[in-house]
């Protein structure tokens, strides 16, 4: 006994009925469909599931090894590293001792083509007004380096830039700069241009370099 829904009026009518001609295999297929779809389903999220697992699943062997993926070995000609350690100052050529001081990098002031240089001004000590034939970049690296542009030397009117700051000095345009005295620490800069520098003082009959 089983119940049925009658067409006409959509009620129950709880009466028992032989499956009608074709019934069965209309229900066999649309089941089929169903299980079908069900599989598809499935199969889908397994693909999603494997695709997202691939890359963790790749990489347990390695981790589970307790080794590291071991770099290339450094190409000297390629990178060259040069450590403070053996970054070696030397007086600054005509200043006092512990006046200023010069550490070259790359290049050279006298050789045609880029330079970097290190330039360590002691408290106490100023460059003489003076110009660069060629642009000069400059980033202070420690302390504070004071800076003004102008042909009159007055380093009342300096202006500080502390370390990580950046200047850049246009070519032929007289300047001047150092570290004033009290200062704790000197001033280390990082300068860099196109030599060769040919550097003119303003006034000429004057060192190069000034007490403060």
């Amino acid at each position: 006994m089983r119940g049925m829904i009658d067409d006409d009026n959509y009620s129950w009518t709880g009466k028992s009925i032989a499956p009608k001609e074709g019934e069965i295999e209309c229900r066999l297929q649309i089941f089929f469909q169903v299980f079908s779809s069900c599989v598809l389903d499935l199969d889908v999220a397994s693909t999603r599931r494997a695709l997202l697992l691939a890359p963790l699943l790749a990489g347990l062997p390695l981790a589970l090894s307790g080794t590291t993926a071991q770099a290339s070995k450094l190409d000297p000609p390629g990178t060259t590293i040069t450590l403070p350690d053996a970054m070696k100052f030397a007086a600054w050529s005509g200043a006092p001792p512990h006046g200023g001081e010069m550490a070259t990098l790359y290049g050279g002031l006298d050789k045609p083509g880029p330079y970097l240089v290190l330039m360590k001004w002691y408290p106490g000590y100023m460059s003489a007004p003076h110009s660069y034939a060629t642009d000069r970049l400059s980033l202070v690296l420690s302390g504070t380096w004071w800076v003004n542009s102008g042909a009159d030397f007055d380093p009342d009117r300096t202006v500080p830039v502390p370390a990580g700051g950046f200047v850049r000095r246009a070519a032929r345009t007289p300047h001047y700069d150092g570290v004033k005295s009290g200062a704790k620490e000197p001033a280390i800069i990082a300068l860099f241009g196109i030599a060769p520098v040919r550097l003119e003082l303003v006034d000429a009959s004057k060192p190069g370099w000034r007490r403060v």
